[in-house]
């Protein structure tokens, strides 16, 4: 399976849809505000890292697609979940050492590196029976 974008679900996407994630995503922005507002950036920063539209998605995407997608795509966000942990990490470490520009640049790198690999480990981990192999599962039921 190779990672894919599909225009056709923009058109099968409803006005409602968008607007659940919009105030989902918005919602959460909102929250890590006012967390940071009352506790700090650190800790503000810290719920800005919540995966605002994943839960709008899986609902929209297990609704829409069935379970087992939502499961396919709930696998691949814990792929990215890491990949973003690097980000943050490469982030963190540059962030009073470089330029502002070069330190997303190079945190924006690792992230995609280390997405690209995870994925690659993922799929290629079923052949060599690695306990992670479901992370790289297709869904194995869409319907239309």
């Amino acid at each position: 399976m190779r990672p894919t974008v599909r225009l056709d679900g923009l058109r099968k996407t409803k006005p409602s849809e968008f607007l659940i994630r919009f105030v989902f995503g918005g919602s959460m922005t909102a929250i890590a505000g006012l967390i940071a507002h009352g506790w700090g950036p650190a800790v503000g920063g810290l719920f800005l890292a919540f995966p605002a539209i994943l839960p709008a998605r899986l609902t929209l995407v297990a609704t829409q697609d069935g379970r087992e997608s939502a499961a396919s795509e709930s696998r691949g966000a814990v792929l990215g979940a890491m990949a973003l942990g690097v980000f943050g990490a490469t982030t963190w470490l540059l962030a009073e050492r470089a330029a502002p520009v070069a330190t997303l640049a190079l945190a924006t790198i690792a992230w995609a590196t280390t997405a690209v690999l995870l994925w690659r480990i993922a799929h290629h981990s079923k052949a060599l029976g690695w306990p992670w192999a479901s992370l790289a599962r297709p869904p194995r039921e869409t319907r239309s």
